[in-house]
């Protein structure tokens, strides 16, 4: 990607409900310039969504988890289709506020989820809900709770830190 598409990225990281003339001020382009780049950057696909971070503990969520299992995946995309559907199903009869589930890859585990929990109850209903899941390693899962309204947080979900970070680098790319 072009250095300006990444600073015009990082700008709307920070900040999606700036206008294009704002955007474009804060690049130093012309305004049709940003708009050019933002439609060309959604219909690519790096674009994916416009949204906000809320405070999710005012929301009513107190608790954050990051949960950590092993799906035992065979070959053939017929069983894959199958723990999808399986998992669609509970997903439907018992909707959960899921921020990410994706596979990946450690010693032991390849799924993680990472969801919001009104309470304690909540997250143990979840989780049976997980083992209901076909080729489940139940003996597998391993879950972080994080408390929501602890003061003692260090940083909460936010995208101006990766704005940020992203910045940086191309900082460091200009520098000699």
């Amino acid at each position: 990607m072009k250095e300006i598409e990444l600073k015009l990225i990082a700008e709307l990281m920070k900040n999606s409900r700036r206008s294009d003339r704002e955007l474009a001020k804060a690049l130093g382009v012309s305004q049709p310039t940003v708009s050019r780049m933002v439609k060309r950057l959604e219909e690519e696909g790096v674009i994916k969504e416009y949204t906000m971070i809320p405070d999710f503990a005012r929301l009513g969520y107190n608790i954050m988890g990051a949960t950590l299992l092993e799906v035992q995946i065979p070959p053939g995309e017929e069983k894959f289709h199958e723990i999808r559907k399986a998992t669609t199903t509970i997903e439907k009869s018992a909707p959960h506020a899921a921020l990410l589930a994706v596979n990946g890859l450690s010693q032991s585990k390849n799924r993680l989820f990472i969801t919001f929990y009104e309470n304690y109850s909540d997250y143990a209903d979840a989780m049976r809900l997980t083992r209901q899941i076909p080729l489940v390693n139940v003996g597998s899962m391993e879950s972080l709770l994080v408390d929501l309204k602890d003061e003692t947080n260090y940083r909460v979900l936010s995208m101006s830190s990766i704005a940020n970070h992203l910045l940086k680098r191309l900082e460091r790319k200009d520098k000699p």
